[in-house]
């Protein structure tokens, strides 16, 4: 037993104080089939330099979605339906939090591997980077023309920093501080993480990119679904990127080219068929 006041003592206090801090932010709203899976995964994370809390924003859930946090102990903040905003969700979540480092995690992805908070976390405690974000893989749910899509967004090799504000909030990261210097935005429809990142590397800000901090990123989604969430994302990307004009012409050049390509790719890998 160590004697308050003794050497030992204070090195354990003081290294009590000093300790460092993560918060994993998720948001959710009925999301119990992945959301165990994905919280199991980031209590098994290694990373004995930090603590960790987990918060969950919620917006309304009537699943078992507030029963599985419970039961992993998630600080849960609430959010009424009517002020959703992605932005506003994940303010709500940063302003709880207590982490000197905050972590967003959809929850429906679930970590790959053990060490994916420490590698996320470490361009930010190095200094290498103010955000950051991790690679996403497929799950054997998901469709072959998506295994693609995050194979082209995610590769197997990290840059940190990057040349460009390029950032995804399925798996990603940022010191508190800065995100409280610019916060995300609340009216946007969608790709507030981009949007927070065009303003950071205007400032002469780093974003990089993790690539072995990498998520299973499950998307279980219709077809109109899908179509949503892509028109959401297009309504900011406008705003984001002003100069960009797209048109018929350019969709169908882009169409063919992506089909061309998925065929390609599953003729090589044996998957045509399926």
């Amino acid at each position: 037993m160590r004697h308050k006041g003794s050497p030992a003592g204070d090195v354990e206090d003081i290294a009590k104080v000093t300790r460092e801090r993560i918060s994993i932010i998720f948001r959710s709203l009925n999301e119990e089939k992945w959301f165990g899976e994905a919280l199991t995964a980031c209590e098994r994370q290694k990373i004995d330099d930090y603590d960790v809390e987990i918060v969950l924003v919620d917006s309304g859930s009537t699943d078992r979605t507030l029963e599985i946090a419970e039961a992993h102990n998630c600080r849960v903040v609430h959010i009424k339906k009517a002020d959703f905003t992605f932005g506003r969700s994940l303010n709500y979540g940063c302003e709880a939090a207590a982490g000197d480092y905050l972590v967003f995690i959809s929850a429906h992805c679930i970590p790959a591997h053990d060490k994916w908070l420490a590698n996320l976390v470490e361009p930010l405690a190095a200094e290498q980077a103010d955000y950051v974000y991790g690679r996403q893989i497929g799950h054997e749910v998901t469709r072959f023309s998506e295994h693609q899509v995050f194979a082209h967004y995610f590769p197997e090799h990290e840059k940190i920093p990057q040349d460009d504000y390029f950032v995804n909030n399925a798996n990603a990261a940022i010191r508190k501080e800065v995100w409280a210097k610019y916060r995300f935005d609340e009216a946007v429809t969608g790709l507030e993480d981009m949007v927070l990142g065009k303003s950071l590397v205007k400032d002469g800000g780093k974003i990089g990119y993790v690539a072995d901090a990498p998520v299973i990123h499950i998307h279980e989604e219709t077809f109109a679904q899908t179509r949503r969430r892509y028109y959401r994302e297009a309504l900011t990307l406008r705003e984001i990127m002003p100069e960009v004009h797209f048109h018929l012409g350019d969709f169908v050049r882009c169409f063919a080219a992506g089909v061309f390509h998925d065929f390609s790719e599953a003729i090589s890998a044996r998957r045509f068929w399926g």
